[in-house]
């Protein structure tokens, strides 16, 4: 048994000691297997991501103009890259629902993991209640049905698509499929119209700032603007990362995992240069860098809407809805193993008769709804979701790169092109992410530091004492804990 941790026994459920109680323990926390190939795996990873190429990049512009959100674009996209190869290799040896936390767990211990596992889970709550308000303001400014941004709205959208995802995992994974398809074929018809306006001199039309060093057309606000459009960088690819959480109800998850991974971030690669480059070149970096519907003003500029900007509207609402749908997915399935494993209340793992985590989906969504009901800003929220990604990001690339210095020996059916100079490659650039946040929005980096050490104190005082050691990556924990032993003996 791994250090720290213990077969639990009292509650209903919780298994007695032994075998026979920790096999009833798991029958009532069982995901439904093979219901996912690489082809739904894949749609998720871009369903995932697919919202923030409709909205909130542009942001980017204002901070580091064209030149400085491109290198940012260019250097996320690197690290995304190579953090999806360190996870393609860590998701196929050890292919459960803890994703990053269960690969912290093994290399980083008990403490990594659930500061890993933490780390996803402040992303992936707070996005989809940030994503909520966004949809929001798309119903309103599309007249649908007459209704306006409010809790109404937001209520609707927790309650169906959380309804969808309890039905069962295969149906939510089709319906994301459908919608994301909908979504990028919008940003395919969109390029194509946005390039037929482009003009490569409106690309850096904004003001230089002469105070700012290394200032000139293109790098408008200097060198450290580069830096402050990271954050916005991510958006192109925030959320990709997720696919492993996954793992446990996909088909043959140690060949669909790395597939699923490599098409849906070659995906994402395309869609961020066609919308990053038609967008700004179609009316210019000025007049999108703040615009709230930064494709809709691409096409119409100032005039009056068109039939192709009608169309995009509508289309980014079906970006919205597959991203904030997916992003509930992964939170449910990050909670679903942290509970399951004891890091946080047990009974939150439980699943219904169609194997789905209810609670799980229940209990995040209801912190959802009151986080976007209460406050109303969505991008306070979703820089939040940022700060815990980054942290996440450092911590799985860490990990890759202590196994593979660890436990070379460790069967790995993937291997990581470039080994753990890859994932050393996204551990920086990860550490330099998380430090940008704080040029960008100081209080939600303290906002989420503040989530991190409440959670941090129920761990430290309550659960790291009452950890499951039958859970799957408490297992493969004590697995390498075992063979450490014997080979010192």
């Amino acid at each position: 048994m791994a250090q720290g941790t213990e077969t639990p026994a009292g509650p209903p459920d919780s298994p007695s000691p032994g075998a026979t109680g920790s096999a009833a323990y798991l029958r009532r926390r069982t995901l439904r297997r093979g219901s996912a190939g690489w082809l739904l795996l894949t749609g998720l990873g871009v369903a995932y991501v697919v919202s923030g190429d409709f909205s909130g990049w542009n942001i980017g512009l204002s901070k580091g103009g064209f030149g400085g959100l491109a290198v940012a674009m260019v250097l996320m996209g690197v690290m995304y890259a190579c953090l999806v190869f360190a996870l393609a290799e860590l998701s196929a040896i050890l292919p459960t629902a803890g994703g990053g936390y269960g690969f912290a767990r093994r290399a980083l211990g008990t403490w990594g993991g659930f500061l890993t596992g933490t780390a996803i889970l402040i992303e992936y709550i707070l996005a989809p209640a940030a994503i909520s308000l966004f949809i929001g303001d798309y119903v309103e400014s599309l007249g649908l049905f007459g209704l306006t941004s409010g809790w109404p709205v937001y209520l609707a959208c927790f309650a169906i698509f959380i309804g969808i995802h309890l039905w069962g995992v295969g149906e939510a994974l089709r319906f994301s499929l459908v919608v994301t398809a909908i979504a990028v074929a919008a940003l395919l018809i969109f390029a194509v119209g946005a390039f037929t306006e482009f003009d490569a001199g409106r690309l850096n039309d904004i003001p230089a700032d002469p105070s700012a060093f290394g200032s000139n057309s293109w790098l408008p606000y200097g060198l450290l603007g580069i830096w402050a459009a990271f954050p916005f960088g991510m958006w192109f690819f925030l959320g990709v990362e997720g696919v492993p959480l996954a793992a446990e109800e996909a088909k043959d998850p140690v060949r669909s995992m790395p597939k699923a991974l490599a098409i849906s971030l070659a995906v994402l690669v395309f869609l961020a240069l066609i919308t990053f480059v038609s967008a700004t070149g179609a009316q210019g970096a000025n007049a999108i860098k703040e615009a709230g519907n930064p494709l809709v003003v691409a096409l119409q500029g100032t005039g009056e809407p068109t039939a192709l900007s009608r169309f995009v509207n509508y289309a980014g609402l079906a970006g919205l809805v597959a991203s904030f749908f997916s992003l509930i997915f992964a939170g449910s399935r990050q909670l679903f193993a942290l509970s399951r494993a004891g890091y946080l209340p047990r009974f939150l793992s439980l699943t219904n008769r169609r194997k789905s985590p209810y609670l799980g989906l229940l209990i995040p969504g209801v912190i959802g709804f009151t986080l976007a009901a209460w406050s109303g800003n969505g991008g306070r929220m979703l820089n939040v979701a940022v700060f815990g990604a980054t942290i996440s990001y450092a911590l799985m690339a860490l990990s890759h790169i202590v196994l593979r210095r660890r436990e070379p020996d460790l069967p790995r059916p993937y291997r990581t092109p470039g080994g753990a100079r890859t994932s050393g490659v996204a551990f920086v650039l990860a550490c330099s992410a998380l430090v940008a946040t704080f040029l960008v929005d100081r209080d939600a980096a303290f906002i989420a530091l503040g989530v991190y050490a409440v959670a941090l104190a129920y761990f430290a005082f309550y659960s790291r004492h009452r950890l499951v050691a039958a859970a799957p990556e408490e297992e493969f924990a004590a697995l390498a804990a075992a063979e450490a032993e014997l080979k010192r003996g």
